[in-house]
């Protein structure tokens, strides 16, 4: 399905590491930590992106950083920050169509207990490359202003298409899931939903009787998140979609702060807190480092060392979901640095 360089007989793996902006060096320095402790394999090439890179090089994304993550195949990635409106394009976007890494996973599972919704347990996969965030945008003169009208066009392939539902699938396949969920919006947007949901039937019945299928326009999808998201096992959509419903479910477990992502292609992967960079606490010892953790479990699984990926979830379960230790966005009072000694003391 993607690079398969990642088996375990090597002592060490080469993989690019990116702190980010914000509060992302601090958050990576704890997920190191904890990887450090439970002796993940990882032989880091670290390098920079977003706003660091610009204040270093006047580059947002510098060749180095792209030349490592292309001879590695494996980055573990901060919060990148992206000017709103103007300024460079989304650094996320751009690494996601140089490396063509067409999958986006999104997990979304209950750890703190006691809220609206217990034992939540889904995945997002979402397109990647195409859709409306292809980035074709311009604007026309229009009643006097020379940027009267602002236009944004987007496209999908079948090729494509089928290959990010065929990914769901197998996801699925492999990771002991039941069913499969196309969500579209075919009944308006005939063409482009219209296609992903036809590629997405055509794929399907390679998996008859031994995945289930079912489909959802995409508003009634949102709406029955909110109301019964015990329903759904794995979503699988197209880019602008799975970017909403993906963050909509993470609501459903805490927020973004508990949210980790995986952005996988054929030749290379990178894993990231889907998190903003949130400069207003940076430096403060404020920070959540769990999202950016769980993307390195996901990161520990991917490189099948699951034996590692487990030691850290049975950890996080055990502080976390217990309420021993956890910080102020989950409703404590720890720090970053007091959060990751605890979990390092909580390793087994």
């Amino acid at each position: 399905m993607y690079r398969e360089f990642m088996m375990t007989n090597s002592k060490t793996i080469p993989a690019t590491l990116i702190p980010g902006d914000g509060i992302g060096p601090e958050i990576m320095d704890s997920v190191v930590e904890i990887l450090d402790a439970v002796g993940a394999p990882f032989k880091w090439e670290r390098h920079i992106a977003g706003m660091a890179g610009v204040d270093a090089v006047n580059d947002p994304l510098p060749k180095d950083t792209l030349e490592s993550i292309r001879k590695t195949g494996l980055a573990l990635k901060g919060p990148l920050t992206t000017p709103v409106g103007g300024g460079f394009k989304s650094i996320n976007v751009t690494m996601r169509q140089e490396f063509e890494l067409y999958a986006n996973l999104r997990p979304t599972k209950t750890i703190i207990p006691g809220g609206r919704y217990e034992d939540i347990d889904l995945v997002i996969v979402r397109e990647n490359l195409e859709g409306y965030y292809a980035a074709m945008e311009h604007t026309i003169p229009a009643n006097g202003d020379k940027q009267g009208i602002a236009l944004s066009g987007g496209y999908v392939s079948r090729k494509e298409c089928e290959r990010i539902v065929r990914f769901a699938f197998d996801y699925a396949v492999q990771n002991g899931r039941k069913k499969v969920t196309l969500v579209h919006k075919a009944n308006i947007i005939k063409q482009m939903c219209g296609m992903f949901l036809e590629a997405g039937r055509k794929v399907a019945e390679e998996y008859k009787g031994k995945i289930e299928c079912d489909e959802r326009i995409v508003d009634a999808c949102s709406m029955q998140l909110v109301t019964n998201p015990w329903q759904f096992d794995v979503i699988v959509t197209t880019n602008l979609f799975g970017d909403i419903l993906s963050d909509q479910a993470a609501g459903l477990v805490g927020g973004l702060g508990l949210a980790p992502g995986a952005n996988i292609g054929e030749k290379a992967a990178i894993f990231e807190a889907v998190h903003g960079s949130a400069p207003d606490i940076a430096g403060k010892n404020l920070a959540n480092p769990l999202a950016l953790l769980l993307a390195a479990v996901m990161m520990l699984r991917h490189v099948r060392r699951d034996d590692l990926a487990d030691r850290i979830d049975t950890a996080i379960k055990n502080l976390i979901t217990s309420g021993k230790v956890r910080t102020r966005d989950m409703g404590g009072e720890a720090g970053t640095k007091e959060l990751t000694a605890a979990l390092k003391q909580a390793l087994v």
